[in-house]
Formats: structure tokens, C-alpha cells, sequence
């Protein structure tokens, strides 16, 4: 059934940070109403190359378990509808400008005086109540400004952006923790609230460590291509067939890799690499002498020495590899749900693992305006000739 059935919400987002926010919602059992514009709906629907069947493989990502209307909330008609769905509602997200939202009259001071238990997430750019509130945000935008991008990327290449829109998929999430924080609060007060989720905030929030670092002792972080700043030896490594990733948290697994794995007890007792911090000061030397004795293993056999002796490492995967793996296998995260157009759409189950309330059967994700007179006759009682009305005015689609 889910631990939020019973949660109705009102999703007035498109693209991912939103989007990727309601779905996990729906996920969890809440009963979603994506409400798309008349003309071709959520942005997402045209982003291809890939697609399947003519659906768009980018839009399938974020929008499973949701019910899709199309509405013209432009015109006096579609937005009573919003107001009349918002009263209905326990949850409001939408990722409008300010601005926008004010003029169309859907605001979060105009909504709570219609549902005082709403709660009204506004995923932005730059937040709100600041001179930024209504500039457009960007992941890609974001990764730039935030400083992720100088931290990404090889010491002496191009700054690079991460290959997902992970400040916008973080800021989802980021979006769901203030949701289901104000949805708790709400069983004491009674009262909704709103809840304001920028990206900008979430980018510096997710520097974590670098953050901490650059704040306490002014140093600006540098890229390390896929090295760690703090920790040696921590990236990949050539074998004789392959790459690994390696990843030696502590002094203790480190010698563990020298004596019983490379047999190179003077690698650890050379007192330049006996502990993390000469290792690092002493970086390029040692990387050296790791990969000369890396170059003499077989991917296979030094994974299964490392993993014997408990040193964490992995092997190098591409994303069809990693679909293949063990992992991804014991874990079955790989579900399937049949969709109308597209037959079987295939997609990574919620990594949400709850034992008595486990996250719903996957519903594929809707066709545009699927569902449009089943819930505004459900929910707002409109009958088929009102809703025909509707259409002919080109309200609904």
C-alpha cells in the first residue's frame, strides 16, 4: 500500500529536480496529480535522443506512479481547477519563478488561506526572498557556479560537470526530507507550511567535506581527476587487463595491500608511506610504485586477493556492466512496468527498502494528460459534460 497512502499531491513541476521529488513521493504510495501544460506537456516528453516507441527514455526516469492532467492553468478556468485540486491537496510542489507563480495567483499565501494544512514545497534556483529569486537555475548552471566543476575533472584538464544533473537530483531529494519533515510536523500542529528548496543551496550544501575544508582553513580545493584530496591510495589503477578502482581507507588496510597482497613489506615500512598523511605528501612517488605492481595483475585475480583481505576495491564498469553485476542483480533493481504506448518500459527500482511498508508495484509513467477526466471527476466531482465543456474551451486537454 505504501507508508504515504492516503497523501494526495498536487506536482506542478517539470524536468528533473521536481519531478524526480514527486516520484519518490508516489514511490512511497501518495497519490500524485502531474499537471502538464496544454502544449506537449512536461519539457522532458521532446528531450531525446534516446527514446523508446517515440517516448522519451529522460522523461520515463522521473514520472512513474503519477497521473498526468493537462490543463491551461493560464486561463481563469484551469487555474480554479489548480485552487480547487489544492484545497484537495496535502502536498503542493512546484518549481515556478517566484514571480510566475505570483501572477498566476497560485502562491503560497494564496494557497494556505484556501488549505491552512497544505504544505507548499517551491523548488527554485536561488530560493526565495533575495535579489536571485527569479533567476532561471540550471543544474548544469549550478555545477559551474558552485564549484563543482573546478573540482571535478583531471589536475591539469577542463573543469567537467558530473554525467547525471545531480544538483537537480539532489535538490529532489533534498525536496523529500523537507516534505515528509513538514508532513510529521503537521500530526502535532495540524498546520501545513512552506517549504523552500534551492538549487544553488543544495550544490554548496553537497560539497560536504570540501566545503568544510575551503571554510576552516581558506584553502581553495583543487581537482584531482579521479585521486581523493585526503586519502593514498584512493583511484584507479591499470591492471595487465583492466582498471580497477581502489579505494585504501586507513593505515591498516594499506599494509595489509603491501605485505600480504603485492608482497612489498618495504613499501609499507618506508616511513614516506607508513601513514596516510606522508602518503599523500609523497603522492606522485608512491602512485608510481603501486601502478609497476598493479601492471603485473590481472584485474580478476587482484580483485579477489584485495577483497580476501579486506581492502575495499572494485573493478572499472560501464553502465551495461554494472546493469549485469552482482549488485544490481541480488538487489533485483531492475523492475518493469507495462506501458500503453512503449510495451515493457524498464526502471531502477526505489532504493527505499522499508520492511512493513514497502514502496508500491511500479505504474509506467503516463501519457500526457492520461489521466485528466478520471481525476478531476474523482476528485472535483466534474461530470463528463462539464469536463467536455472544459475541453471545448480549451481548458483540459
Amino acid at each position: 500500500m505504501g507508508v504515504l497512502k492516503g497523501i494526495k499531491v498536487l506536482d506542478l513541476t517539470r524536468i528533473l529536480a521536481g519531478p524526480w521529488s514527486t516520484m519518490a513521493l508516489a514511490d512511497l504510495g501518495a497519490e500524485v496529480w502531474k499537471v502538464e501544460s496544454l502544449e506537449g506537456g512536461d519539457d522532458t516528453r521532446s528531450w531525446m535522443p534516446p527514446a523508446v516507441a517515440g517516448i522519451s527514455t529522460y522523461y520515463l526516469s522521473a514520472n512513474r506512479n503519477k497521473q498526468s492532467l493537462a490543463v491551461d492553468m493560464r486561463s481563469p478556468q484551469g487555474r480554479q481547477l489548480i485552487l480547487d485540486l489544492a484545497a484537495q491537496a496535502d502536498v503542493i510542489v512546484e518549481n515556478f519563478l517566484p514571480a510566475s507563480l505570483k501572477r498566476l495567483g497560485l502562491d503560497y499565501e494564496v494557497l494556505s488561506a484556501i488549505n491552512p494544512r497544505l504544505i507548499h514545497c517551491s523548488i527554485t534556483g536561488y530560493g526565495h526572498d533575495n535579489p536571485l529569486e527569479n533567476r532561471p537555475g540550471y543544474d548544469f548552471i549550478i555545477q559551474a557556479e558552485s564549484g563543482f566543476m573546478s573540482i571535478t575533472g583531471e589536475q591539469e584538464g577542463e573543469p567537467m560537470r558530473l554525467g547525471v544533473a545531480f544538483v537537480d537530483l539532489v535538490t529532489g531529494m533534498n525536496a523529500v526530507q523537507g516534505i515528509l519533515a513538514a508532513l510529521y510536523e503537521r500530526e502535532k500542529s495540524g498546520l501545513g507550511q512552506a517549504v523552500d528548496i534551492a538549487l544553488s543551496d543544495s550544490a554548496l550544501h553537497f560539497l560536504a567535506n570540501v566545503a568544510s575544508g575551503y571554510l576552516n582553513t581558506g584553502k581553495v580545493p583543487q581537482r584531482f581527476g579521479n585521486a581523493h584530496a585526503s586519502i593514498v591510495p584512493y583511484q584507479l589503477f591499470n591492471t595487465a587487463d583492466g582498471r580497477i578502482a581502489l579505494a585504501v581507507g586507513n593505515d591498516e588496510q594499506y599494509r595489509r595491500l603491501c605485505q600480504d597482497v603485492l608482497n612489498r613489506p618495504e613499501l609499507y615500512s618506508d616511513p614516506r608511506f607508513t601513514q596516510n598523511k606522508g602518503r599523500t605528501e609523497h603522492r606522485s612517488e608512491l602512485l608510481a610504485l603501486l601502478q609497476a605492481a598493479f601492471d603485473q595483475w590481472t584485474s580478476e585475480t587482484l580483485i579477489a586477493a584485495l577483497r580476501e583481505r579486506g581492502i575495499p576495491v572494485g573493478e572499472l564498469k560501464n553502465v551495461a556492466q554494472a546493469f549485469d553485476s552482482e549488485p544490481a542483480r541480488f538487489r533485483d533493481l531492475v523492475i518493469s512496468a507495462h506501458h500503453p504506448v512503449a510495451g515493457e518500459v524498464r526502471m531502477v527500482r526505489s532504493p527505499l527498502r522499508l520492511s512493513r511498508t514497502p514502496t508500491v508495484s511500479p505504474k509506467a509513467p503516463p501519457l500526457h494528460g492520461q489521466h485528466t477526466d478520471s481525476v478531476l471527476g474523482r476528485v472535483l466531482g466534474k461530470s463528463e459534460a462539464e469536463l467536455a465543456e472544459l475541453r471545448q474551451a480549451g481548458v483540459i486537454g
